[in-house]
């Protein structure tokens, strides 16, 4: 005969299962998905120009091309930061050695020259995109924008203007923040879940109104693997023109793995 149980007994059951099951109190406990990612980070994919006010920003095509060939033949697997996200809350698995590879503002050769690298070996980029590059001829024009999400990157935003979040009033940091996200899924068409601080400039009111916009996570330029407890603060791995492939190894190779 099958035992019958109170409903106050069925509930203590169901209490101690769930206990044994999501904490080391028993055998069965579930096993932690939050481990950290490296988020690299990316701004110019040229040779920088004569007198560049910021050489360090320019990775020549042929270093961005060695170095994702060094991933790749070191295990790595990028992926989107929607991916690593769904990992931290959810626990949907991610490949070996999962690797996030973002690029800021939204510049000209992130489409001619890390796209067609990428699409060789599969991989996503996660395009940090400052709405008012889509205007100039030096930056991503919209249908450029598209050919990176058709390849499967993933569209954050990195506010309108690109100003020092910090020094803002409230209605411009409202306008470049929330204002950027609505921007961006009405031209794309795109969730755009994510959002990048200008500069890596932030401060607890800007990430508060971060929060408010319905972004699930923010990127800074804090130097580091990203770590779920710092969801709105997530470090990255800056990857300077200075680099090359010899200095690009050296800073994966000293992560914690």
């Amino acid at each position: 005969m099958r035992p019958r149980f109170t409903l106050a007994e069925a509930t203590a059951v169901s209490l101690v299962v769930v206990f044994l099951f999501t904490t080391g109190g028993g055998h069965a406990a579930v096993a932690r998905h939050d481990r950290p990612v490296p988020i690299l980070m990316y701004h110019v994919i040229a040779a920088a120009p004569a007198g560049a006010a910021f050489p360090d920003l320019f990775v020549t095509p042929g270093d961005f091309s060695g170095e994702m060939h060094w991933l790749a033949t070191h295990h790595f697997h990028a992926v989107t930061l929607h991916r690593v996200y769904e990992y931290w809350l959810r626990g949907t698995p991610l490949p070996s050695h999962p690797i996030v590879l973002s690029f800021d503002d939204g510049t000209l050769g992130q489409h001619a020259n890390a796209l067609p690298v990428l699409r060789s070996l599969h991989w996503p980029g996660v395009l940090n995109l400052k709405v008012n590059a889509l205007k100039s001829r030096f930056t991503l024009p919209a249908w450029r924008v598209r050919e990176m999400l058709a390849a499967g990157w993933e569209l954050d935003a990195h506010t309108i203007t690109h100003p020092d979040l910090t020094h803002v009033d409230d209605a411009q940091l409202w306008h470049e923040v929330h204002g950027s996200r609505l921007a961006l899924q009405r031209m794309f068409h795109v969730r755009v879940d994510f959002f990048c601080y200008p500069s890596g400039r932030y401060n607890l009111h800007v990430e508060e109104a971060v929060r408010r916009a319905g972004f699930l996570g923010a990127t800074t330029t804090n130097y580091g693997l990203a770590r779920p407890a710092e969801i709105y603060t997530l470090s990255r791995i800056r990857i300077d023109g200075s680099d090359h492939v010899v200095g690009f190894a050296h800073k994966l190779e000293s992560l914690p793995r």
